[in-house]
């Protein structure tokens, strides 16, 4: 039996058990994401409507994901922040592994055809001031209801951010001076944190679904924690989620009119130095994680070419950091 086979009986079971739902049709594995799995699929609803839906899992063996991506997506959709409504938790029963169903929503996220192709042209003009303004909103959620409370889910400090860093690098075992210098420009400039929030630490282009009429919903929200939120405008204009397109807002806008949408709907007021010193952050953090998922891949965690192609890249953020840091 092949693994969409078992795939597809499982979620059959799981639609009838949590939503009286029947004949499970169109079963796709969607590409992109690197970590968790993520199907696409149809059903029909005990009311005879049809249901559209996506499965997020990690498969059964795999650990529990850090995060409870549900809430996060619960409490979201609760303060305003457009995103897919989540039908159901999967349990033990379900044999999926950890995860859940949701609505699916219409949209393209893929970044290339959004910063580049014509029919998305009517949504990037007000692209950076949209992204403001649904930050603003994320960072308004409640840590506890979102699933990040608790004593042992405090902010991060930047020299502990740094440490970590730290520590992966030389647990890999790898000599990357650049991204040494770049750790050490985040200790010497740091600015101190005057506020903290839900962070939805993933907010760029590709975990955007568009459409020509602008952003229909927020995904990926399985590094949502608590810290900065000048992390997020940072990390959302570094290089690597641009494709190649001029504007320094995920390819598209520019800083200035994403710090207006921000401060307009309810964020504090960020200042241009604050948010490039969160791109020199998201640089580091990106190839970081570049190394470690090429190294996930080499030791034979878990075989991928995905995560192979990535490790390739981190001689590209280490030449967008040098810029930046020029």
């Amino acid at each position: 039996m092949s693994a969409r086979s078992v795939v597809l009986e499982a979620v059959e079971r799981a639609v009838a058990r949590h939503l009286g739902a029947r004949d499970v049709r169109e079963l796709t594995r969607l590409s992109g994401g690197a970590s968790r799995e993520t199907w696409s699929f149809d059903a029909t609803g005990p009311d005879g409507g049809l249901l559209r839906l996506v499965l997020r899992r990690d498969p059964p063996g795999r650990a529990a994901p850090p995060v409870d991506e549900p809430a996060l997506l619960s409490e979201a959709g609760r303060v305003g922040v457009p995103v897919p409504i989540v039908r159901f938790v999967l349990d033990p029963d379900d044999d999926l592994g950890h995860g859940f169903v949701m609505d699916r929503v219409d949209g393209e996220a893929l970044g290339r055809r959004v910063v580049h192709d014509e029919a998305y042209s009517a949504a990037r003009p007000g692209f950076a001031r949209r992204c403001g303004e649904i930050l603003a909103s994320i960072h308004t959620m409640d840590a506890g209801r979102a699933g990040l409370g608790g004593a042992g889910a405090r902010a991060a400090t930047i020299d502990e951010q740094v440490e970590g860093f730290e520590r992966l690098l030389d647990a890999d075992d790898v000599a990357r001076p650049v991204l040494e210098l770049g750790l050490r420009w985040l200790r010497e400039h740091q600015a101190p944190t005057p506020t903290t929030a839900v962070v939805h630490g993933d907010f760029r282009v590709g975990n955007l679904l568009v459409e020509p009429t602008g952003i229909q919903a927020v995904l990926d929200w399985e590094l949502a924690h608590r810290g900065d939120p000048a992390e997020d405008l940072g990390w959302l204009c570094v290089r690597s989620w641009r494709v190649g397109g001029a504007g320094r807002v995920g390819g598209i806008g520019e800083v200035e009119d994403l710090l207006a949408g921000y401060e307009a709907a309810g964020g504090r007021t960020v200042s241009a130095a604050e948010v490039r010193y969160w791109e020199v952050f998201g640089n580091v953090r990106w190839a970081i994680i570049c190394v470690a998922q090429a190294f996930t891949h080499l030791r034979g965690l878990h075989r991928s070419v995905e995560l192979a192609a990535i490790g390739r890249r981190v001689c590209e953020v280490e030449h967008d950091l040098v810029e930046l840091l020029g």
